[in-house]
């Protein structure tokens, strides 16, 4: 294995209510991405199950340990030969749900896993109103995991819109960071792209999402465009909203490289924010 150039794939998927027939579709796509060369396979958040109606998700998760879609997963990925990460599934925690993500080495050993910190709670002006908060429950942690290449930054989904938790996986040695998602038509169409350019500019990263796409089953849309950005903000492959496998040759050495030009982790200077309260000023004097 090239410890300097590998072939990531974004596996961009349709989930929908039935847990099995999610599992074996992101377990096909990722060996076609295996049969196409690809050394690493990431699918989109929620990849076991998309389903807004809370008592059916409760009724169809279970705990980590017995998740078939983990299971199977790692199968392949020790079949297969490949690093395969999981954007994220359902877990049962308590009286909620994690949603957790988990990095899988090509033997099939799990060797991280991380909750999403933040929650999406939205309104939003078409309408949708989101509430993860009510069914989830949200991490704490960061996490950079070591992978044959560099360091991965482990992220999910509206995580992507908190700069400052990028700038601290770069910080701490992540050349590669991760945003798998299931994110809204809605806020695709505005924000999806721009984010993404943005955090790889920021942090001079890669950024690898792989993303859930169009009308699913319990009625939501996706906005899908899997996207691998390279560090100096150029779009290297992307998906539609079908599903999909979608490549990409990564150098890592362009890392190293991007940071050179414009060092901005190195440059960046703590500060503090003074609050200036408005100028009293005599309104009849100014008139």
């Amino acid at each position: 294995m090239n410890p300097t150039r590998f072939t990531a794939a974004c596996i961009q998927m349709r989930s929908g209510r039935d847990i099995l027939k999610n599992r074996d579709a992101a377990v096909a796509l990722v060996r076609q991405a295996a049969d196409q060369g690809a050394h690493f396979a990431q699918t989109p958040e929620m990849t076991s199950l998309v389903c807004r109606d809370r008592d059916e998700l409760f009724s169809k998760v279970g705990p980590e340990a017995q998740d078939p879609v983990l299971a199977a997963l790692r199968d392949v990925a020790r079949e297969r030969g490949i690093v395969v990460h999981i954007g994220s599934i359902a877990v049962k925690e308590g009286d909620k749900v994690a949603n957790r993500a988990f990095l899988i080495d090509a033997s099939g050993e799990v060797v991280a896993s991380y909750d999403k910190i933040h929650l999406y709670d939205v309104d939003l002006p078409n309408g949708e109103s989101w509430r993860e908060s009510a069914t989830y429950t949200g991490g704490a942690s960061a996490l950079a995991v070591e992978t044959p290449w560099g360091y991965l930054g482990m992220t999910i989904c509206y995580d992507v819109r908190f700069a400052a938790l990028y700038k601290a996986l770069a910080e701490n040695g992540a050349s590669f960071l991760s945003a798998p998602a299931a994110f809204t038509k809605q806020t695709g169409e505005a924000h999806w792209h721009v984010l993404h350019r943005a955090r790889a500019i920021e942090t001079g990263s890669f950024m690898i999402s792989a993303a859930q796409g169009g009308l699913h089953e319990d009625g939501r849309e996706t906005y899908g465009h899997s996207l691998i950005v390279d560090p100096w903000g150029r779009i290297l492959a992307e998906g539609g909203t079908e599903p999909g496998a979608f490549l990409a040759e990564i150098d890592t050495a362009l890392v190293a490289e991007v940071r050179g030009r414009i060092p901005t982790l190195k440059n960046a200077r703590p500060f503090k924010v003074e609050v200036v309260p408005a100028i009293e000023t005599d309104r009849a004097a100014i008139a």
